[in-house]
């Protein structure tokens, strides 16, 4: 009985702890007079949505976001199930070092490779572009896509594409018509983690990026904390409330298809 409200209590904390940030975040948002401390506001009010919501601090920098963490998720998915179709299709000696040194590379803090990569951007004229941008980003984040790729493609029976090649389909029409079908949930997953590591990403985009109508928002958040520790709380709560809507919304486009995947590669195998 004791060990069981131990469990309890240390869960209710460990719920705390994450509930407390985001009901902030909406008490905060609706204040007129928000400070650090979670409160009830005095008289609710959208004034701080009103004050945010322009091109300048929110429709800009979200469509630069867009732009930017979209087209490097596109990027990103399409190298990695490139990349891990032979890795799991073909055995060979080197692939497990492959592997190795792919995960390993996910180790690698971005801020190491920052200063080479701004000097190569400065030479090639990537620097201040978007697509140079994106492509950084797509480069950084495909490592660990690979290697979920990789695993997920592991899961879909080659029996299928056997069946396939014999009807005379190529490895092309195999990967586009039978693997990735099958793994939609594997490749919704890979998606999603990139483009929410790309998203929430502030330290690439703020060095790679010059120009203020080229910044998103990510970075443009920067400006709600002011000069000598002055912070605007309840602006700054109701942008990041805006900036949080993207990503709960491609969560809930694409769930349903995180809970159904692969019934037919489990009936084949059976």
């Amino acid at each position: 009985m004791r060990r069981r409200l131990a469990a309890d209590g240390g869960l209710l904390v460990v719920a705390a702890a994450f509930v407390t940030p985001l009901a902030w975040l909406v008490l905060a948002s609706l204040d007129a007079e928000a400070t650090l401390r979670v409160r009830p506001p005095g008289s609710p009010t959208l004034d701080n949505f009103s004050a945010v919501l322009t091109d300048e601090i929110t429709f800009t920098p979200m469509r630069n976001s867009l732009v930017l963490c979209g087209g490097a998720t596109a990027l990103t998915v399409v190298c990695a199930a490139l990349a891990a179709y032979p890795l799991s299709r073909f055995r060979s000696r080197f692939s497990r070092p492959y592997l190795l040194a792919i995960l390993f590379t996910t180790c690698l803090p971005v801020t190491a490779v920052m200063v080479p990569v701004y000097g190569l951007f400065v030479q090639i004229n990537l620097i201040d572009t978007m697509y140079g941008t994106a492509l950084f980003l797509a480069a950084s984040q495909l490592p660990f896509a690979v290697w979920l790729m990789k695993n997920f493609m592991d899961s879909v029976p080659l029996v299928l594409e056997e069946a396939a090649w014999t009807d005379g389909a190529s490895w092309w029409q195999s990967l586009l018509r039978v693997v990735l079908p099958l793994m939609g949930p594997g490749v919704s997953v890979v998606a999603i983690y990139s483009f929410v590591m790309m998203w929430g990403n502030f330290f690439v985009p703020f060095m790679l990026l010059l120009s203020p109508e080229q910044m998103p928002a990510s970075v443009s958040i920067f400006t709600f904390f002011g000069n000598y520790g002055a912070v605007v709380y309840g602006q700054l709560a109701a942008f990041s409330l805006l900036y949080s809507t993207p990503v709960i919304l491609l969560y809930v486009l694409i769930a349903r298809r995180l809970g159904g995947g692969f019934a037919l590669g489990a009936a084949v195998k059976g």
